[in-house]
């Protein structure tokens, strides 16, 4: 009688199986250990051929139907943000933008503005609401988000106190990215 006669006929078939499971248990192991122990990403800014340059006039009529115009000097870093109530990535960072507007209105070194991307004002108002936004919010022009090359949203311009466009984010962001992309911006400056 040989070896292969004194197993049972399954017992071959079965060892492979298991190696397979065992090996695609270790790859996941793996990507589980990689994945929780890498640094956090950071945020990317996009480099846009606005940087630099003076940022496009920012003026409209808020959702509350005052007007608002952004003077060309700001004397502060502005952080205009494009977004829409149906935008889930929108929805996640709203509450940082709160946290942010929050922290920098008592510093006043900063100032958030928003303006509506593809959505209705009743929409977008709604959800201002809701989440408790205090800054302006500028009604839905496809010709304020074409002067800024706005795509999709959310997309976060950072205007220098000069006027000069210094950031571009095409992601969501954290009060803690804003304040380092404004870091950042401020090494940068002489």
């Amino acid at each position: 009688m040989t070896m292969t006669e004194d197993r049972p006929s399954g017992t071959r078939a079965r060892h492979p199986v298991r190696w397979i499971a065992t090996v695609a248990l270790v790859v996941v192991a793996g990507l589980v250990a990689v994945l929780a122990t890498r640094p956090p990403a950071s945020v990317a800014e996009v480099d846009s051929p606005l940087l630099g340059n003076l940022a496009p006039t920012l003026s409209g009529t808020t959702l509350s139907g005052s007007p608002f115009v952004l003077p060309s000097r700001p004397g502060h870093y502005v952080v205009v943000n494009f977004f829409a109530s149906w935008c889930e990535p929108c929805r996640q960072e709203g509450p940082q933008l709160v946290r942010f507007a929050f922290e920098h209105s008592r510093t006043n070194d900063a100032q958030l503005v928003s303006v509506v991307f593809d959505d209705t004002d009743s929409s977008a108002s709604a959800y201002q609401a809701q989440l408790g936004a205090t800054w302006p919010t500028l009604r839905a022009d496809g010709a304020l988000a074409l002067s800024y090359g706005v795509r999709a949203p959310p997309t976060t311009f950072v205007i220098a106190p000069d006027g000069r466009l210094a950031a571009e984010v095409i992601a969501p962001v954290t009060a803690s990215d804003l304040d380092q992309v404004i870091a950042t911006v401020k090494a940068r400056r002489p």
